[in-house]
Parts: C-alpha cells; structure tokens; sequence
C-alpha cells in the first residue's frame, strides 16, 4: 500500500509542478497583459484533483490518520483554481488580477499542505 500511496504523491506533485509552472512561466506576460491560462495549468489542476482525492481514500484505506479540516480546505482552495482556470481557459488574455490570485492560491495550497501539520 505504501508504494501505491507514494506513487499518488508523486503524481500529486507532478499536477502542482505543472500548474505553477504554467503559471511561473507567464510572469513576463503579466505585465504585458497577455498571460492566459494554457493548458498544462488545467491538466495539473485536474491532476491534482484526482490524486487529492485517491490519496484520502488510500490513506483512510490504510487507516493512517488524516486531516480532513486541511484537505477540505485545499480542496476548496483547488476548485476555485480549477473553476477559474477551466472557465477562462478559451480566453486570449486574462485580466492581471484574476491570473495573479491563481498563482496566489497555489501558493497557498502549497504551503498549505507543507506547513500545516
């Protein structure tokens, strides 16, 4: 079960590479006023979504203690980036501050998920 369960972190970690690295990557772009979200932030954001989820269930399967005050509040923090990014997604540009609180609210997952323990 352990490997399995490693096996999902990595992926989970792969998804938020991917989704802050899209947005790492348009940071000239925001200022210019032309960052959109492209989609490997999409695909890491619905990664992360799917591996969050399997990884409760893992862990609760291999009746390892979890947080659920914590996942619920990255998960919540997760479908507002998914819905943001999902529904903006078509559009040429989006505006600084919509694209600026996506990078913010992975940031915050992040350490969300680091720091709180």
């Amino acid at each position: 079960m352990d490997a399995l369960i490693n096996v999902f972190v990595a992926l989970h970690i792969i998804g938020i590479a991917s989704l802050l690295g899209g947005f790492l990557t348009q940071m000239k772009a925001i200022s210019a006023g032309t960052a959109r979200f492209n989609p490997a932030m999409l695909h890491g954001a619905l990664t992360m979504l799917v591996t969050g989820v399997a990884l409760v269930g893992l862990n609760q399967a291999d009746d390892q203690t979890v947080n659920n005050i914590k996942i619920g509040i990255k998960m919540a923090v997760l479908v507002v980036i998914l819905g943001l990014v999902y529904v903006k997604r078509d559009e040429e540009s989006v505006e600084k501050g919509l694209f600026a609180a996506v990078g913010g609210l992975t940031v915050a997952n992040i350490f969300i998920a680091t720091v709180w323990t």
